[in-house]
Parts: C-alpha cells; structure tokens; sequence
C-alpha cells in the first residue's frame, strides 16, 4: 500500500507541473502569434517566453524523483 501512495504522489507531482505548463504556453502561445504577426522583431522574445514555462515540468519531474527516493 504505501508503495502505491508513493507512486501516485509522483505521479501527481508530473501531471500537475505538465497541465500547468501546457495551460502557461497555450496562453503565451496565442497571445505571442498575436504580437508576432504585428512585430516579427519580438519572436526571439516570444520563443524566450514559451521556454520558460518549461521549467515547471522539470521541478515536477524532480519532485517526483525526490518522492520515490526519498525512501
């Protein structure tokens, strides 16, 4: 039982992070080809913009290996 807990909390901690970011870039994603079609001297800020969500995924993805090693 408690190896169980420990995988879905893991798991939790991986499908959190990754719906928060696909919620985060759909966002910047839309709002970012707006402002691409209206200044094409933004895209490097915009693809800058879509990079950094991606971090989330990855303390998740740590958290989760912090969880099953933890014990």
């Amino acid at each position: 039982m408690e190896k169980g807990l420990i995988a879905l909390s893991a798991a939790i901690a991986i499908a959190v992070s990754g719906l928060a970011t696909a919620w985060a870039q759909s966002k910047i994603g839309s709002a970012g080809a707006g402002a691409i079609a209206e200044k094409p001297e933004v895209s490097g800020t915009i693809i800058i913009l879509m990079a950094i969500p991606e971090t989330m995924v990855i303390l998740g993805f740590v958290i989760a290996v912090m969880i099953i090693l933890g014990t």
